[in-house]
């Protein structure tokens, strides 16, 4: 009897399963991307702007997020601005339910790998490597949409911003890019969304777990809500920071039409040899809008998500 007892006080506490928290992930992502599609939508055609200039097509549509927003809704209403919404929900699921879900368990392989006790140590390198991985496990996942949601949103009826492609729905998106480019047209720019979101979720979730950190310890926030709030908005701000550049190169990768670009550094380099070197941060205040609020909801739900999963596996909270 002794024996079973001290085996049962052996066995480690009972986690939440790799399915639940991709689940999890999914959900709070897709909450939080009702909430931003639109300012993303403006996002991803400031950073358009100007990419034609060598074809004389550099007019200046949009100068400023709110002055996007106004302009957007007045020529397209309500569904020009929530364009690629469905697009951008299976994206997420994609995305973010690899990198929010499989975050822990990468971690945990990644320290049994390594001989590191995570119960002692809590390595940066570590959760830095994690987040970069689990997120380029997502990058890939959700490419294709990305793609699709990318071009349906960057296309406008009223003003001609960058290359203009036109789908009636996903289903429709898939349709055309497989029948001209057939499999490897769905994953063009896949390169380039591996550079954007392995910089991304490198700093995503280790900046929120020690902000979490940082504010507990020194009681600058009660433990719930309100350190959650300001522990998102300080990663969503590194995101921003971090990923912007390769955001831009990303959208041009995924919306060219024919072969202007042939890979993200070249991209790069004709980007900044033709529009200077600031134009790796076009639309950042809008990127910052909607990367900010995006991964305030996005985490803000991920702790009420991994909570219903927890009670419906029986997992102690």
């Amino acid at each position: 009897m002794a024996v079973i007892l001290d085996k049962q006080k052996k066995q480690p506490p009972k986690q939440i399963s790799t399915l639940g928290g991709f689940v999890a992930g999914a959900i709070a992502a897709c909450g939080a991307v009702t909430v931003t599609n639109p300012i993303e939508l403006v996002k991803t055609r400031m950073q358009l702007q100007g990419e034609l200039a060598a074809r004389g097509e550099a007019k200046k549509v949009y100068t400023s997020p709110l002055q996007a927003l106004v302009k957007i809704y007045k020529s397209e209403g309500i569904k020009g601005l929530q364009s690629g919404l469905f697009s951008a929900y299976v994206y997420q699921i994609g995305l973010n339910g690899c990198r929010l879900g499989l975050y822990e368990p990468t971690r945990k392989v990644i320290a049994n790998v390594c001989n590191i006790d995570l119960n002692k140590e809590n390595p940066v390198g570590l959760n830095v490597a994690s987040g970069a991985i689990s997120g380029i496990m997502g990058a890939v996942a959700g490419s294709p949409f990305y793609l699709i949601k990318t071009r349906q949103q960057s296309y406008s009826p009223a003003f001609k911003v960058g290359a203009q492609t036109y789908y009636k729905s996903i289903g429709d998106g898939f349709r055309q890019i497989y029948g001209a480019e057939g499999f490897k047209g769905l994953y063009r720019g896949v390169d380039a969304a591996i550079l954007r979101t392995g910089a991304g979720s490198s700093v995503q979730l280790p900046i929120y777990n020690w902000a979490k950190e940082l504010l507990l310890k020194h009681h600058i926030t009660d433990p719930g809500a309100s350190t959650h709030l300001v522990a998102s908005a300080m990663s969503g701000l590194g995101v921003a920071v971090v990923m912007n550049p390769w955001d831009v190169l990303m959208t041009r990768m995924y919306n060219q039409k024919g072969n202007m670009y042939k890979n993200p550094f070249d991209c790069l380099m004709k980007t900044v040899s033709i529009e200077g070197p600031f134009a790796l941060y076009k639309g950042f205040g809008a990127h910052l809008l909607r990367i900010a609020p995006h991964t305030i909801l996005t985490l803000m739900f991920m702790e009420q998500t991994m909570k219903w999963v927890k009670w419906f596996e029986g997992v102690p909270f």
